[in-house]
């Protein structure tokens, strides 16, 4: 039996659609040829019989008659007739008398045979016809080969090449990263001025791995050095190389590296190579499969016996964390260069690179943006100019201004803007849990200043309570880290003060999930609780990359209880400071609900104003 969809069943269906094409040839052929017989059937019962012939002939008023052997019809046309339409008169096979008489009529007698037209016709048509099953044939060939070019060309690699005139991008395109491009300018200058260190043995990195989180830049990087340098740029795709038949993905790395090769030097860029580069022989599965052919491949390409001179290989992941060893060595990618999130005067520069195309008011900061997108990426900063220029244009406003810039963040990080909530129960309760948050934050030493509080839902959240860090932070201190874990317990604080235990709601839910991961970090990995310095929890490893399934605890039972006992007198500890907050300002937090129910927004200038605390 056949599939449905098989192509055995396809070619059937295109030869069942040929035979009817065909038959139907055949069928009007035949039809032609017994037209004269139907034609002289249906002129038996025309009323201009034989004897009516005959007798016309004695009387001399027949002008001309056709007779046609092939029918026996004979086509008379009469005397003082106005049209010339002949009549029709069937015939004998035999017509000697009735040719006698008209010659002794002197009637004008003409022969004329219908079977050389139908000859004509019918040849014709066999003619089309065979031409028609030359064209189909040369058709079904043509298809047939092309069919098998692209099964040979199936393992040709899908590399894009372009030359710089087609990048556009160079280092000054790209803001935000500046270690990461002063460490690529040598790769620059090396491919411009190889000599410089070729006369000193200096010998060129044969790969370059950019890390970094998604939307940092890393390929954008990559087009910069190739339009800097000048040299042809080939970009591919990890996931690219691997195919469901065994050795296509190799195929393709040797057919990428001979591409390049022929136009050394040059750049090759693998985006996402941890599809192809990950470890061999992890996990349950293993073995020799396509991805590790396709991977043994590129490390032999990479720095094999021929080696891969004038080649540069440029590499962008966000998990080196799962890249086979081999390829990490030094030969390899000898460089790993991280790409990471920008800082203050990063995210400025990316701010001011995105800002020169755009319309943009004169009294917008862009460095208070900057101050306000801690931990954006490259492309979230461009995302943000890019919602805010949609703002300003469904606005129709000629310019963007700062109230767009607002709403753009609260979108990117929060969602979209949800409808406000009706003056209710449920709106109080919520303007008491925001206003705790802010409250207690604030008066905590070490936590981040309050950014705005809002009743606008965006997302899941039913409101929202925004903080900035003064000063970009890298290290993070014990004080700060119980202020976070206080001022996420503000919230529920605030309804167990306010409106009683029993009607706390599960508003808090994210907060406390929040709460006891940061309670369980500063016990098991930063080592400041009671326990003293130690690790005692790792990462979990996944499954695919050698990891085991099961959850060994590299600590005791009773090391597990204390841990327990730990996180739950950290988060009791903090609990209690933030009801004593709660407590003690309640007067003042009284009021900010009030304001805030009635603006549904208060802003950093209010809040403090109305807390009497100076930022």
């Amino acid at each position: 039996m056949f599939k449905k969809n098989s192509p055995v069943r396809k070619k059937a269906k295109k030869s069942n659609k040929l035979l009817t094409l065909i038959i139907s040839s055949l069928l009007c052929s035949q039809t032609v040829a017994i037209g004269g017989s139907a034609f002289a059937q249906q002129n038996q019962n025309n009323e201009f019989s034989y004897s009516d012939l005959l007798s016309k002939i004695q009387e001399e008023q027949i002008e001309r008659i056709e007779i046609d052997p092939e029918t026996n019809i004979a086509r008379v046309y009469l005397k003082d007739r106005e049209d010339d339409n002949p009549e029709m008169v069937k015939i004998f096979n035999d017509n000697r008398d009735l040719i006698s008489k008209i010659r002794e009529q002197d009637i004008d007698l003409a022969v004329q045979s219908s079977g050389a037209s139908t000859s004509a016709i019918i040849g014709g048509l066999q003619l089309a016809l065979l031409l028609f099953l030359i064209i189909g044939l040369f058709l079904l060939i043509r298809k047939s080969a092309s069919s098998a070019a692209g099964a040979m060309s199936f393992g040709k690699s899908k590399a894009k090449f372009q030359m710089e005139s087609e990048t556009g991008i160079e280092f000054k395109d790209v803001a935000g990263i500046e270690e990461a491009k002063e460490e690529l300018q040598e790769v620059v200058t090396f491919l411009k001025t190889p000599d410089k260190f070729t006369a000193i043995g200096a010998r060129i990195p044969r790969g370059l791995l950019l890390i970094g989180p998604p939307g940092t830049g890393k390929t954008l990087l990559a087009k910069a050095i190739a339009g800097e340098a000048e040299v042809p740029f080939f970009s591919i795709s990890g996931s690219e190389f691997v195919e469901m038949f065994v050795g296509v993905g190799a195929s393709r790395v040797r057919d990428l590296f001979r591409k390049a090769k022929e136009n050394a030097p040059c750049l090759v860029f693998i985006d996402e190579i941890d599809a192809v580069g990950r470890q061999r022989g992890s996990g349950y599965g293993g073995g020799n499969d396509e991805r590790e052919q396709t991977l043994n491949q590129l490390l032999t390409e990479m720095d094999g016996f021929e080696g891969n001179s004038g080649i540069i290989v440029i590499a962008a992941t966000n998990r080196p964390d799962v890249l086979d060893g081999a390829l990490l060595r030094p030969g390899r990618f000898d460089r790993q260069v991280i790409v990471d999130y920008p800082d203050l005067q990063g995210r400025l520069g990316i701010l001011e690179v995105h800002a020169e195309n755009k319309k943009i008011v004169p009294e917008v900061d862009l460095k208070t943006i900057a101050q306000r997108t801690p931990g954006f990426s490259g492309a979230d900063l461009a995302n943000l100019l890019n919602e805010a220029a949609i703002l300003t244009a469904r606005r129709r406003k000629e310019a963007i201004t700062t109230e767009e810039i607002d709403l753009a963040i609260d979108r990117v990080i929060a969602g979209m803007e949800g409808t406000p909530l009706v003056d209710s129960k449920s709106k109080r309760l919520i303007a008491y849990h925001e206003v705790g948050h802010a409250v207690v934050a604030t008066l905590t030493p070490g936590h981040d200043p309050v950014e705005k509080i809002t009743l606008i839902p965006r997302g899941q959240a039913r409101g929202l309570t925004w903080f900035t860090p003064d000063e970009e932070q890298g290290l993070v201190s014990r004080s700060q880290l119980f202020a976070r874990i206080t001022g996420l317990l503000g919230g529920r604080a605030a309804e167990e003060m306010i409106f009683g235990e029993d009607e706390v709601t599960t508003g808090a839910s994210n907060d406390i999930e929040r709460v006891t991961n940061l309670a369980r970090q500063i016990v098991t990995k930063f080592g400041m609780s009671n326990l003293g310095p130690m690790a005692l929890e790792e990462d979990a490893q996944p499954v695919f990359l050698g990891g085991d399934s099961s959850h060994n605890r590299e600590y005791s039972q009773d090391i597990a209880y204390k841990i327990d006992l730990q996180i739950r007198a950290i988060i009791a500890q903090c609990h209690e400071n933030a009801k004593a907050i709660i407590t003690e300002y309640r007067p003042i937090i009284d009021s900010l609900v009030d304001m805030l129910i009635e603006t549904e927004t208060l802003d950093r200038t209010t809040f403090e104003k109305a807390l009497g605390v100076k930022s």
